[in-house]
């Protein structure tokens, strides 16, 4: 008889190359764990480089608490073309004069904070239920609608010869081809991204991340209290005994608790042992289960 394979749950942090989609880097983790339950945090184009972080097995359906958390991308930005993709991978449709230093440094500051955003129009945006790099690959004039981002931190570490480094730190949804593009506009100018890295996703950092080739059950983890905290979900342990009960989804109440939770949202839920069990949500003095990592 065939034995089964393990069953792996947990997360890993990449460092994905460029050269290669996000698509094939999960690939990569796939083909290490032998299943197809394998999610992401949010893409990274097939010329960017950076973190990439894997959720494995029941992890996958913590996607969205993973992918609250903000980035950090370094973005090289060409200014005197614009690529119909925003990338170096596009064609160029658009061209403009170089920016004096002066101008670029006058620019920015209308980019900080919250603002309003237009995708690129070769984005996984959907528009009339189809992605707009559907459309666009077909010949359509896409425009996508501007949605609302924020921008933490934007700052010019180099400008030479046309091409400026910019460090980002902003909100999920924020694409930084689209925020190249914007600069470019309000300098008078056009411009394209031609290198761009995430340094970081929330509490991961790039120094932490391993090529996909590399995925395997030695760098999988698993949340723990200070790092389940990092992402937003403020932690509460069960009382000694109670993980059975958790993990069948029975009713919940403050008695279940060694201490019942003193704040409102989305909580990260731990046996008193310190495992993490998933994700409860706390209203008015009452508990809903949002995930919970045990069952099939």
């Amino acid at each position: 008889m065939r034995s089964r394979s393990p069953v792996w749950n947990g997360f890993l942090v990449l460092d994905k190359p460029p050269g290669v989609t996000s698509f094939e880097a999960l690939g990569a983790v796939k083909r290490a764990f032998d299943t197809g339950r394998v999610g992401h945090t949010g893409t990274l184009d097939r010329f960017a480089r950076g973190v990439l972080v894997a959720l494995v097995g029941r992890y996958a359906r913590l996607s969205e608490y993973f992918t609250a958390s903000e980035k950090v991308y370094v973005a090289g930005v060409r200014f005197g073309s614009e690529t119909d993709t925003l990338d170096p991978e596009g064609q160029v449709v658009a061209r403009g004069p170089l920016p004096e230093r002066s101008a670029l440094e006058a620019a920015l500051p209308s980019f900080r904070g919250d603002i309003l955003q237009a995708p690129p129009a070769f984005s996984a945006v959907h528009i009339d239920g189809k992605r707009a790099y559907e459309r666009a690959l077909a010949g359509e004039d896409v425009k996508p609608e501007p949605r609302p981002v924020t921008i933490r931190d934007l700052a010019l570490e180099t400008y030479e010869d046309g091409l400026a480094v910019l460090r980002v730190r902003c909100s999920k949804g924020t694409y930084i081809r689209s925020l190249a593009r914007d600069i470019a506009l309000a300098c008078g100018s056009r411009a394209h991204l031609e290198t761009l890295v995430r340094e970081s996703s929330g509490p991961f950092r790039i120094g932490e991340g391993v090529p996909p080739e590399s995925a395997g059950p030695d760098t999988l983890r698993t949340l723990a209290p200070g790092l389940c905290e990092s992402l937003g979900l403020p932690q509460v342990r069960l009382a000694p005994g109670q993980e059975p009960f958790f993990l069948r989804g029975g009713p919940l109440s403050r008695g279940r608790f060694e201490k019942a939770p003193d704040v409102e949202g989305f909580l990260g839920v731990f046996s008193s042992e310190e495992t993490f069990l998933g994700v409860i949500e706390s209203r008015g003095g009452r508990y809903s289960y949002r995930v919970v990592l045990g069952g099939s």
